[in-house]
């Protein structure tokens, strides 16, 4: 009965199915998220919130564009990435022709 006492972990320190950290958000999760923020970012602090649509669209997708997309990572990413651009045309539009005035 004391024999196996303390050995049981030893060869096998996790059980099976649970060998990677699953600590944060899943996949689909990830895609919802970034999607939100893409449309969100049309409206309100595109400069912010587009690189964060692409950040977690990136994520959901696996980092790879290899293989089957979800498709809410894969329009997070892309209307991210146009939020983006947006954002900065909008800015350097907003800071140009200003000479000689005060």
């Amino acid at each position: 009965m004391m024999a196996s006492f303390g050995h049981g972990t030893r060869r096998h320190p996790r059980t099976r199915g649970r060998t990677g950290s699953r600590s944060g958000p899943d996949s689909a999760t990830l895609g919802i998220i970034g999607l939100i923020c893409a449309v969100a970012g049309f409206f309100v602090l595109g400069i912010v919130l587009g690189p964060v649509a692409i950040v977690c669209g990136w994520l959901a997708m696996g980092r790879s564009w290899a293989g089957p997309r979800p498709v809410p990572a894969l329009v997070a990413v892309v209307l991210g990435a146009i939020d983006t651009l947006l954002a900065i045309i909008f800015l350097a539009g907003a800071t140009g022709s200003g000479y000689g005035m005060f």
